[in-house]
Parts: structure tokens; C-alpha cells; sequence
């Protein structure tokens, strides 16, 4: 078999890609959430037999980069029939933290000739916005995993097309909110059914030995590309210190430290000297490390190369064990994957500034400002629970200054629409806006922030998860600092600040108030503010 040129693997990246677009759109159209219907919190891919990623969608990187641990966790299942849908949210067992469900179905030919033989797997992973635990919302300030709710460990969800009722119903009966957690199930295998045929009729049209062909031209063409990239970088050892504002329980910093040595088209990465794990929920797992550290070799790649595990070949991290970026297993993760990710993209892309000051933009605003609410909704006499994210400012670029109130690096969902929100909870939105001015200073201005400002209708209970309120994202080649986000509650007429990390009972009338930061500038000042 010719080995085909860098336009057919492009076009055949964009074949496999499409499969796990599908299925996005799919998940998207189908969930009965806003967090998954509206603001998109899923993503979904494709796997080779052995269990490498070979495509994506442009979904969320942090679920993307991790999601390979889950698939590799669900072969120990095997074997497999068709038919079969294995799911997990396990962080210690190829998940991130335990609102992310994965779904991995393997996927067959169809041929006579040679039926049963395994011709990949797809993958999907979605946030639920209540997986059960001590608090709405399943985001809580814990000091174990166990309190932050339902721990699934890798299952098979349906055995040869049945539906296992009796793992789905104690699943529903651990949950706050079960009907909205069976729709967006049902939308997940709905997108897995999707998937699988569309993956089967690639396989039909060029033929499984192609296929498969393909997948390992792709993996070896990604390589090629991200060693040519990593060759870019010269020479030496670049280090760089970040840290989170505090753990959300005691008032310390949570230092990142970062290490990166550069060399002859590989890239070591090695965090020792990183925080110890806390008793708190802001360790992350090896898999959530691991996929910013993969975020941050993929950007210094052209948009359209191919992601998949070639990528990963030649990057090696090292972890410390115990550490808030390798945490022990029983260890609170749920702020992990959220907020330490970010911060461990801020300190990559600072060690990585070092070696390439000229390509590498200023700090993003750092943090995913996350919202978590839930409670009784006497209007609608039903529990409710919702989760969101909210936008803050990008960082300045060398060509550009930073976006505006969007999300970055490790996220990538969308605004949730007022008139959603208004129409299925118990609050209602009284500001949506631009925080003007919060964007770093310099030759090209980072990002402003936002402001959302909730005024809830029922005594509701509220977890904010949120970073960057006392450290600043920080400039880049004489760029200054965005602003810190703000956080406070209005009550009776009075307005008093929250900490980062908090959890209180909102009463009828009670406003909540949160000013995301801004981007870090880059360059020194010029004509601009």
C-alpha cells in the first residue's frame, strides 16, 4: 500500500474528524440541559483499536487531552460485542472529576467476510450538571472525593444493545435532578449510536485495512509535525512559577512550578517543586495535568495538523507523586480539573515565553468561573441544579491584543442564553456585560472580563469555584497584568465581597455579583491603555 502524502492524510484527518463532529452535534441537539444543550460542556472522539486517539472535535481540550486514560480504562473490560457502551467518571480510572461522564463504545465491522473484528472505539465525554454529592451541582468545596458525589468506576452500560436498568436507576437514584440526568444520558448513547455507523461506513467505503492503515499514517504524520515544532525551540532548560490564589480552605498560595527542558524535537516537562496535594478539592489528576501540558505542545503546532496521540510521542512529563498536579487516589478533584488546569497552562506557557518570547501571548484570565446552584424550585415544584462557566479576557498576542469576555485554554464552551436560564431556573440574570477596562495594559491590550450579576427567587444554595481574585494574570514582554476578578453578594441594599472558593445559602432577593479578570498585555505600552 503507497503511503499517501501529507493532502490525503489531511483529508482523511478530516473523514475521522467528522465522525466525532457528528456525534457533537448529535449530543448537542439531543441533551435536555442547558449546561449540555446550550453552553456545549461535551466532547467527543475517535480511537484506533489499541486504544490511541486518532480524532477529535473542536470541543473541550481538557476533556480531549484526558480522555484517552478513560478509553484505556475501559478495555480492561473486553472483550467486547457490538452493541456494547461502557461508562465511567472515576478521575483515578481514566476520568477527570466526577460530573464528566465518559461513554466509550467499541465499534465493529460489519462485513461478512470478517465480522466482529474491532475497528476502533468513540468516545464521548459530557458534564452532568448534578452528579450527586454534599452540594448542587457536585462542585463543592470537599476535603474527599467521596463528598463530592457518585463514583463510577468503568462499566458497561449495555451488553449487546440491552440497556443495563438496574446500573442506570442507581445512578438516577444518587442524582438531584434524574430526569434531566437520564435525558442527557440518553442524548450521550444517542450520539454513540451516530458515531458507530458513521465509523462502520468509512470502514466500508475505503475498506478496514485502509482504515486502520490510515490511522497509523496519521499517528506517525502528527508525530513528524509536532517534532519539527518542538525543534523550533531552542536548546536548554526554561523554568517558571504560577500559582492558584489559595486552596479554598486554607489561605496559602498553591505554587505550580515548571521545568521545561527542550532538545533535538523532544520536550520534557517535569512540575517537581509543584505544590503538595491538599485537603481541599483543587488537585488535579495525571490525566488533567497531562492534557494541558498536550494543549500547550498543540498550539505551537499549524491549525490544521492533525490531534492525536502522535502528538503526545514526543513530550514526556514528569509528575511528583502526591503533589496538587499527580494527586492520591481519595483526593478531592472536582476544582482540579477546572482551575488547577488553568493554572498549569498559565506556568507551561510561561516557561515556554522563555524560549519563544516573541510567539507566546500574556496569561489568560486563569480561571473558569465556575457557578454551581441548586435547591427547591417552589415556582416550578421540582429540585433543580445548574453549572456554568463564565468568560473572562484573553491574553495580548504579538500580533493582536487579547479577545474580550471568551473562554480560553482549557475550556471551550458557550454563553448560556439569559432567556434559557430565565425560562428553566429560579433566578433571574439583571446584568450580562463587558468589564471595561480590566484588560491588561500594553502594545496590544489583553481581553476584558465580564460581569453576570444572578438575583436568585428561591432560597437556593451556591458554590463558587473561581481563581485569579488575588493573584493577576500576568503581561507578557513588558505587558502589565489583567485584573483580578471580584466575586460579592448584595443583600438588603449591602454588598459584600466572597472569597474565590465559597459556599453559602442564597436567599430570595440575594444578587450575586461576578466580575471575571481580564488578559494579561503584551508589550510595553504604546498608544494604547
Amino acid at each position: 500500500m503507497a503511503r499517501p502524502d501529507a493532502a490525503a492524510l489531511s483529508i482523511f484527518d478530516s473523514v475521522l474528524a467528522s465522525v466525532a463532529e457528528e456525534m457533537g452535534a448529535t449530543l448537542g441537539r439531543s441533551a435536555l440541559s442547558p449546561n449540555i444543550r446550550e453552553r456545549r460542556d461535551f466532547s467527543c472522539a475517535v480511537f484506533d483499536p489499541t486504544g490511541n486517539l486518532i480524532a477529535q472535535a473542536a470541543h473541550i481540550p481538557v476533556h480531549l487531552g484526558a480522555m484517552p486514560e478513560s478509553v484505556a480504562a475501559v478495555r480492561s473490560l473486553a472483550p467486547f460485542a457490538p452493541g456494547d457502551l461502557a461508562l465511567l467518571n472515576d478521575p483515578y480510572l481514566g476520568g477527570t472529576h466526577l460530573p464528566d461522564v465518559t461513554m466509550v463504545s467499541p465499534v465493529f465491522e460489519r462485513s461478512s467476510a470478517r465480522p466482529g473484528r474491532l475497528l476502533g472505539f468513540v468516545a464521548s465525554r459530557a458534564h452532568q450538571a448534578d452528579i450527586g454529592g454534599m452540594a448542587p451541582g457536585s462542585m463543592p468545596l470537599a476535603r474527599e472525593l467521596v463528598q463530592e458525589g457518585l463514583i463510577i468506576p468503568p462499566l458497561k452500560l449495555m451488553r449487546r444493545g440491552v440497556l443495563n436498568q438496574e446500573a442506570l436507576a442507581l445512578i438516577l437514584r444518587n442524582v438531584r435532578t434524574p430526569d434531566e440526568r437520564r435525558g442527557d444520558l440518553d442524548a450521550q448513547m444517542a450520539a454513540h449510536r451516530v458515531g458507530e455507523r458513521r465509523l462502520q461506513e468509512i470502514a466500508a467505503k475505503y475498506g478496514p485495512g485502509v482504515l486502520r492503515a490510515r490511522m497509523r499514517d496519521l499517528l506517525d504524520y502528527a508525530e513528524r509535525l509536532t517534532r519539527a515544532a518542538l525543534a523550533r525551540i531552542p536548546p536548554g532548560t526554561y523554568r517558571f512559577r504560577d500559582a492558584l490564589d489559595n486552596d479554598g480552605i486554607s489561605r496559602g498560595v498553591v505554587p505550580i512550578q515548571v521545568a521545561l527542558v527542550a532538545g533535538q524535537g523532544e520536550l520534557v516537562v517535569d512540575f517537581t517543586g509543584s505544590a503538595a496535594e491538599r485537603h481541599s478539592s483543587v488537585n488535579a489528576v495525571a490525566a488533567v495535568t497531562r492534557s494541558a501540558v498536550y494543549y500547550v505542545v498543540r498550539c505551537l503546532l499549524g491549525e490544521n495538523a492533525p490531534m492525536n496521540a502522535g502528538c503526545f510521542r514526543p513530550v514526556t512529563v514528569i509528575l511528583p507523586e502526591s503533589s496538587v498536579v499527580n494527586a492520591s487516589p481519595g483526593r478531592a478533584v472536582s476544582a482540579g480539573n477546572v482551575e488547577t488546569s488553568q493554572r498549569i497552562v498559565d506556568a507551561v506557557l510561561g516557561a515556554l515565553g522563555r524560549a519563544l518570547p516573541d510567539i507566546v501571548p500574556a496569561a489568560s484570565s486563569g480561571t473558569m468561573n465556575n457557578i454551581a446552584v441548586g435547591g427547591f424550585d417552589s415556582l416550578r415544584r421540582r429540585p433543580f441544579a445548574y453549572y456554568e462557566t463564565l468568560a473572562g479576557g484573553a491574553g495580548g498576542g504579538p500580533k493582536a491584543p487579547g479577545l474580550d469576555a471568551v473562554h480560553t485554554h482549557m475550556t471551550n464552551t458557550l454563553n448560556t442564553p439569559v432567556e434559557s436560564l430565565e425560562m428553566t431556573y429560579p433566578f433571574r440574570v439583571l446584568e450580562y456585560s463587558l468589564r471595561e477596562g480590566s484588560g491588561g495594559a500594553g502594545l496590544h491590550r489583553g481581553g476584558d472580563g465580564l460581569i453576570r450579576a444572578y438575583e436568585f427567587l428561591t432560597e437556593t444554595d451556591v458554590t463558587l469555584m473561581t481563581d485569579r481574585r488575588r493573584t493577576r494574570p500576568w503581561g507578557a514582554r513588558g505587558g502589565r497584568p489583567g485584573a483580578a476578578g471580584r466575586n460579592s453578594l448584595v443583600r438588603d441594599g449591602k454588598e459584600r465581597r466572597l472569597p474565590g472558593k465559597t459556599q453559602f445559602r442564597a436567599s430570595p432577593g440575594d444578587v450575586l455579583r461576578v466580575q471575571t479578570p481580564g488578559g494579561g498585555g503584551w508589550g510595553k505600552a504604546g498608544r494604547g491603555r
